[in-house]
């Protein structure tokens, strides 16, 4: 008889959810998301390589400009 009966509750899944049928796609998905994450991290890292570079590029300039007692402004 209770084969016959719904003993879920209203709010409850379904032991055929489509959390259980996309079980394969998960292990994909988190490996895209990896290979995005390393990505991103690879081109901050060149931005703040390139920042850096622009920076001291920048100050050396103003070393030669400060010894050759040349004013900017």
């Amino acid at each position: 008889m209770t084969m016959l009966m719904h003993t879920r509750g209203p709010f409850e899944r379904a032991p055929n959810s489509s959390e259980r049928q996309d079980a394969a796609g998960t292990g994909a998905a988190e490996a895209r998301l990896a290979m995005i994450k390393r990505f991103g991290m690879c081109a901050l890292t060149l931005l703040l390589a390139g920042g850096a570079l622009t920076g001291i590029v920048a100050l050396r300039t103003i070393a030669v400009f400060h010894s050759l007692n040349m004013s900017i402004h």
